[in-house]
């Protein structure tokens, strides 16, 4: 049996300048970054933002990346249901 492609937002991440990772969707536009910060003498923490507003912080660079590939999918869906009623009722 073949083995299943398993692709994963860190495969999308670029860096550069160091400690500072872009995402990319398909045509290449940045669509969030991660940043390596010092949060204290003795912990680093990744800063996730989406267009320049901070959505979170993680303590690894692969849970940054889900975190950010997670809101790029939930931005291209509707929030709280179809706008359309599809026939349903009204």
């Amino acid at each position: 049996m073949a083995e299943r492609s398993r692709w994963h937002p860190l495969l999308a991440a670029q860096e550069g300048p160091t400690g500072t990772w872009s995402l990319l969707d398909a045509y290449d536009r940045v669509y969030g970054t991660i940043e390596l910060r010092r949060v204290s003498t003795t912990d680093l923490r990744y800063r996730v933002s989406v267009r320049g507003e901070v959505i979170g912080w993680s303590t690894t660079l692969r849970l940054a990346c889900e975190r950010l590939h997670a809101e790029f999918l939930r931005s291209h869906g509707p929030n709280g249901g179809p706008i359309a009623s599809w026939g349903a009722g009204k």
